[in-house]
């Protein structure tokens, strides 16, 4: 399956909460690397890790650009945390692996106002 629509699958899955339906996606050798922190993740991390995400809400994929076995897409993700929802900007960048997802790269930042006078 070309990597563009792992992504979507991927998107979807998540945005659904469908976390026993996850590691089907996923090679069962899965390299997955968050920039931002350093982390890395292996199939069973990156599942539990995001069924277990506080007050996950909603993974909205946004865009999506296909290079074929490679694919990069930008999505909104929300969160409720103490009555207040949190709202993430992500950079998820896909590698095909014998039909799966076989590497998962993400930068992830928050997502607030501009500073003043911008």
């Amino acid at each position: 399956m070309p990597a563009a629509d792992l992504l979507r699958r991927l998107a979807v899955v998540l945005d659904e909460h469908r976390w026993d339906d996850l590691p089907a996606l996923l090679h069962p050798e899965l390299e997955v690397r968050y920039v931002h922190t350093g982390e890395r993740f292996d199939v069973d991390a990156f599942v539990r890790l995001n069924a277990d995400y506080p007050g996950f809400e909603r993974f909205d994929l946004v865009d999506v650009v296909d290079a074929g076995t490679r694919a990069v897409g930008r999505a909104r993700v929300t969160a409720h945390t103490d009555g207040q929802v949190d709202t993430y900007a992500v950079a998820s960048f896909v590698t095909e692996r014998d039909g799966l997802v076989g590497e998962l790269v993400e930068v992830w930042t928050d997502v607030s106002p501009p500073p003043p006078g911008r």
